[in-house]
């Protein structure tokens, strides 16, 4: 059954306002260092720049039993996404890992955190001692 010039017409005009709306950049969760739950980044979506990805990072520290385990989620550079390394700086072993995703909101994903709200106390001055290295 072929259409009707009038819907041909709004058949096209349907398609051209879905198909070629402006486009909108790339939104993900953010956060800055020292968040010690990853639920604390999910409260602010920002929009990111032309050539970013959704970055998630992760820093644990080791000293004997306690686990220090920092987040931080961002727009950031494809560069960024795989790195990874270890350190040892005052008897705690550091590692960090970023990954990387580009659908809106992915880097949602979140466990919860691995310290205790005591102990979450002494991170501040990890970050100090470490910050005097």
């Amino acid at each position: 059954m072929p259409l009707s010039l009038n819907r041909w017409i709004w058949l096209c005009c349907a398609l051209s306002g879905t198909l070629l709306q402006p486009g909108s950049a790339l939104r993900c969760y953010t956060c800055l260092f020292p968040t010690i739950s990853p639920l604390d980044c999910l409260k602010f979506p920002t929009p990111c720049g032309p050539s970013q990805r959704c970055l998630t990072s992760v820093i644990r520290g080791h000293r004997g039993a306690l686990e220090l385990v920092i987040y931080e989620k961002t727009c950031g550079d494809s560069s960024m996404c795989g790195a990874h390394g270890t350190r040892s700086m005052l008897g705690t072993n550091f590692t960090f890992y970023s990954s990387c995703c580009d659908t809106d909101l992915c880097n949602s994903a979140a466990r919860g955190p691995s310290l205790f709200w005591g102990q979450a106390a002494l991170i501040p001055l990890s970050v100090i001692l470490v910050n005097l290295q």
